[in-house]
């Protein structure tokens, strides 16, 4: 029985690159995949990037009003597996039909996302992975301290804050972040140091 995966880990682990490098491996042994990413992350438009230059249309944008088990139930029959980006975006009704398509269909469901927000909390999508994936692999990045990072802070117009709605895409509107292990967020992000 095909499996539902979850790759997770904070900005910059290199998730969106694993994620084609996946798809190479499937497509060089002639198997077919069909990648998706969610329409509210507007990097990239219709096209997934990563931060070393490497770039791939999708195959489908996912609204987040979409059923997406209409979609996933109209694939051809040959798909060898399913690769979702940025998959934290996702309802948690859709990752309920993302695990239905992969026990029913027998196809592995590869996501990658991010665990949590800029404020520690978790998204909806990546809970109900949490909570049905088969399979949890964490991808590691490095903090500016040199410890391996876990916690995404967001930087607006060069500070650090936890203000705003829980979405706001890199790289858009003087938005940006940065991966930081736990002692950096504290410090850095919510103002706690050893001082205090």
């Amino acid at each position: 029985m095909s499996k539902l995966y979850y790759r997770y880990g904070a900005m910059n682990c290199g998730k969106t690159t694993a994620l084609l490098q996946v798809a190479n491996n499937y497509e060089e042994r002639g198997m077919k995949v069909i990648i998706i990413k969610p329409l509210v992350d507007t990097k990239g438009g219709d096209t997934i990037v990563t931060r070393i230059g490497l770039s791939r249309k999708v195959d489908h944008l996912v609204d987040s009003n979409e059923n997406l088990g209409n979609y996933l139930n109209k694939l051809p029959d040959d798909i060898s597996c399913i690769l979702v980006d940025e998959v934290q975006f996702m309802t948690r009704d859709q990752i309920d039909e993302l695990f239905i398509f992969t026990k029913t269909k027998n196809i592995p469901v590869i996501c990658y996302g991010l665990r949590s927000d800029f404020k520690t909390i978790a998204f909806p999508g990546s809970l109900r992975l949490f909570e049905l994936a088969d399979d949890l692999e964490e991808l590691y990045t490095i903090c500016r301290c040199g410890k391996r990072a876990k916690f995404n802070g967001r930087i607006v117009n060069g500070k650090f804050t936890t203000d705003g709605s829980q979405v706001a895409i890199d790289n858009e509107n003087d938005v940006s972040y940065e991966s930081l292990c736990g002692k950096c967020y504290l410090e850095k992000v919510i103002n706690i140091n050893d001082n205090n």
